[in-house]
Parts: structure tokens; sequence; C-alpha cells
């Protein structure tokens, strides 16, 4: 019994055994049904993925094509663009230098030509321009090489004549309107009358200047602005900081350069053989005033003393001492039987500055002074239109007309004009002129203005400036 008991154990053990390899059995085959199911999805996934993938690769390839389409289409195009600024360059070169010219502008106020030109009428004029055109050619500065020469000149002519006649470099009248139509005979030589509006001059020597330089065939501008404080700003603004711009520009000298232009620091040249270096003075002689006689039997007579060469525009003049005069008896007032006459010699100003002498005094009201420099830019008032009718220019002026001002603001922008030197100084003619012919701001010998625009010779001898620029 205990054999078979032990069989029968051994059994019982192999069919849990069975059912053991069973349950193990079943679990595997779950094992590969999931397996396969999961293979399924997976495949199936990424058959769509591929398709997808196939997809995006035929696009991308598409838009590689196109691209490189593109890509040489823009290099042909490049090309042709590069090959076209070949040719723009070469035709913006040629362009450049086709034509060139220098242009020559001179303020004839101050700039003026030496005598033996204007007293040879126009044959003078022909050989100035003739002399003048080779001089810029041959000038080192100027780099003409083979560009043409164009030359104007704006000047006043009335006004010259009557200033040359006092410096005694004309004596016929009409050796100046010759000497200007045998230069106009030059071609590209144009002297202008622009008659007695200096301003307008200025201006239109300022944006003719400011039109040319502009313009890449014009390789020079030549200035005869030397003698003038007013064209240093004008100057500045044309060149404004360009260093090419200033290296265009040359400055013609005659008279010494003022500080105003120097300080701009463009070349100056001088043409000594064609432009005179000195001002144009009045050589006439100039009789003090005197007692002019005293009659009783025997005349009582006093001699004049006459003061050569005084300068039109700078230099002071002198007054003679009043004569002594004795006389032999009292004079009774109101007494026309008496034998005994004396003329009284009128009372003279302590500083005659020229010609035209001092300009009248402006009454002034403080306070329309400040209202009137308190005006700025574009809303400052026309000195033109308020001071000598009707502005020339109409609606083109930049400052204001439609504003009527009181007889205190008239005179505070009277005052502020003089402030500004006329360009003719004393030998200006203009009964109106609203400009100052010498300085307005001296008190008790010092100008008190710390931008006075006057030159020196145009304060009373001695002044202490407080502009060191001047």
């Amino acid at each position: 019994m205990a054999m078979g008991d032990s069989r029968a154990t051994s059994i019982m053990d192999f069919v849990q055994r069975y059912r053991d390899y069973e349950g193990r059995r079943d679990l595997t085959h779950e094992l590969i049904k999931d397996l396969m199911i999961y293979a399924e999805e997976v495949e199936s996934t990424s058959r769509v993925e591929n398709a997808r993938l196939v997809q995006q690769l035929r696009e991308v390839s598409m838009d590689l094509d196109d691209a490189t389409k593109s890509r040489r289409q823009l290099q042909h195009r490049l090309q042709d663009v590069e090959e076209r600024m070949g040719f723009v360059s070469l035709d913006n070169s040629q362009l450049k230098n086709r034509n060139p010219y220098v242009l020559v502008l001179i303020d004839g106020d101050g700039l003026i030509f030496r005598q033996h030109f204007i007293k040879q009428g126009i044959e003078g004029g022909r050989r100035a321009a003739l002399e003048l055109h080779n001089a810029v050619v041959a000038d080192p500065l100027i780099h003409a090489n083979e560009a043409h020469i164009f030359v104007r000149i704006n000047a006043n002519l009335a006004g010259l004549k009557r200033a040359l006649k006092r410096d005694g470099s004309l004596t016929a009248e009409d050796d100046l309107y010759d000497f200007v139509a045998g230069f106009n005979q030059a071609s590209f030589f144009d002297f202008v009358d622009v008659g007695i509006h200096k301003e307008i001059a200025i201006s239109k020597l300022k944006e003719t200047a400011l039109f040319h330089i502009q313009n890449p065939s014009c390789k020079q501008i030549i200035m005869g602005i030397s003698h003038d404080p007013t064209y240093g700003p004008i100057l500045d603004e044309i060149i404004r900081g360009d260093m090419n711009t200033q290296e265009r520009i040359k400055v013609l000298e005659g008279c010494p350069t003022v500080r105003a232009v120097v300080s701009i620091g463009t070349d100056i040249i001088r043409f000594q053989d064609i432009f005179r270096s000195d001002k144009l003075t009045d050589r006439r002689t100039v009789s003090s005033h005197s007692v002019h006689s005293v009659q009783s039997g025997s005349s009582i007579s006093t001699s004049t003393s006459g003061l050569p060469n005084i300068s039109y525009a700078t230099v002071t003049q002198k007054a003679s001492p009043p004569p002594q005069i004795t006389l032999p008896i009292p004079l009774a007032p109101k007494n026309t039987n008496s034998s005994l006459r004396v003329v009284k010699q009128s009372p003279k100003p302590s500083w005659n500055p020229g010609p035209r002498g001092l300009d009248a005094p402006i009454p002034l009201n403080p306070v329309a002074l400040e209202t009137i420099k308190k005006r700025k830019d574009n809303n400052k008032l026309c000195n033109n239109h308020f001071l000598r009718g009707p502005c020339a220019k109409g609606d083109d002026c930049c400052f204001v007309h439609d504003y009527s001002p009181n007889k205190d603001e008239k005179n505070a922008i009277a005052f502020l004009a003089r402030l500004n030197p006329c360009t003719n100084g004393q030998d200006c003619d203009v009964d109106n002129c609203i400009y100052g012919h010498h300085c307005p701001s001296v008190v008790n010998g010092i100008c008190t203005h710390p931008f006075c625009k006057f030159r020196p010779e145009e304060h009373p001898p001695g002044t202490k400036l407080r502009n060191n620029k001047i």
C-alpha cells in the first residue's frame, strides 16, 4: 500500500504540473496574441506615417526643384543686373566727367578789377576776362583741367562807378560800362548790374552756389567774397560740415579776407595781377568849414585845409580847428548895416565815419525792443516790408507781413536792422537804406554788442571791441 500510495502521489504531481503548464501556455498565447495585435497597430501606424513622409518628400523635392530653378533664375538676373550696373556706373562716371565746369561767383562791389583794365574800356574787359580764365585754369588748387569756366559777377554799377570816380580810378564816364560790355563778350562770362538792393545780390549769389554745388559736373566754385563778413554764415551754410564740399569751394581774395570768412577754413586763392588788393578810397580834397570873410574896408580871410586820400568807407575824417578871428569892433545883434559880417562855423561831430556820415539816431522803447527781439525764426517781422514798403518777395518771404507794429515797434525793427552792416558801407547812396553804415552799439568807447558784425574801422577810433572775431 505504501508503494501504491507513492505512485498515486507522483501522478497527481504530474497533473498539477500539467495544469501549471496549461496556465503558462495560455499566458504565452495571450502574450503572442497581444504582440501580434500591437505589431499590427504599429505596422498600420507606420504605413500611414510612411505614406505621409513619402508625400512630404515629394513636396519637398518639388520645392527643392522649384527653389533650384528660382535660384538659377535669380543668379541669371543678378548677373544681368551686375552687368547693367557696370554699364550704369560707367555711364554715371562718364556723366560726372562730361562737360565739367568751374563756377566763379564774384561780388563785384568788393572785388574790384585793377584800374588799367577798366581804363581800357571794351578792350580792357576782354583782356580781364581772358586773364581771369587763364588764371583759373592755371591755379593748382582748382584742378580745372579741361573744365569750362563760368563767371558771374554781381555789382551795383552806378554805385561802383561813383566809388571808382572818388578813388580816381575812373575818369571817363563810359569806361566802366565799356569795360563791362567787353567782359560780357567772353563765352560764359557775365557781369550783371543788380541795382541798389544789395540783399538781393547776396541772395542770388548764395542760391546760385547752393544750386551748383549739388551738380557733380561742377568741379569747383570760386567765390569772390573776401571783403564782407556777411558771407561767413552763407559760406558755412553751403558747406554744412561736408569736407568734400569744402574742398570744392575756394575763396578768391582781393582785399584781405575778413575773419568771418577765414574761420570757415576754405582755401583762399589770389589773382593779384587781375584784382585790386586794396579798398577803394575817396581821394578828393575835403575842405573844412571856415569863416569866409570879415568885411570892413579891409577883409579878413581864412584858408581852408584839405585832407587828401580819405577812405570812402573806412577812414575817419579829421576836422581842422576853427580859425581864430579878431574883430576890430563888437558886432551888434541884427545890425544889417554893420561893416563887419561873420559866418559862424557849424558844430562838427566828434567822429565822421565817411562820406555818408553818421546814421540818424533811433529813439528806442526798451519794452518794444524786447517784444520784437523775442520773435524767433519764421515768427520774425520782415524788415523790408515794415521799413521800406511792401516786400518784393511777397508770399515767398519766410518772415511775417500780416502784423501792424506801432511806432515804438517800428523803431525797434529799424534798430535791429541797423545792427547788420550795409555792404556798401559809407559809399551807400540809398536814402532809405535800413542797414547800418557804422556800428550803432558803441557806448562810452566800448562796443557793447558781443557778436558785432561791423569791421574795426567802422567803429570810432580807440573803441574797445567785445567781439574778438571781428
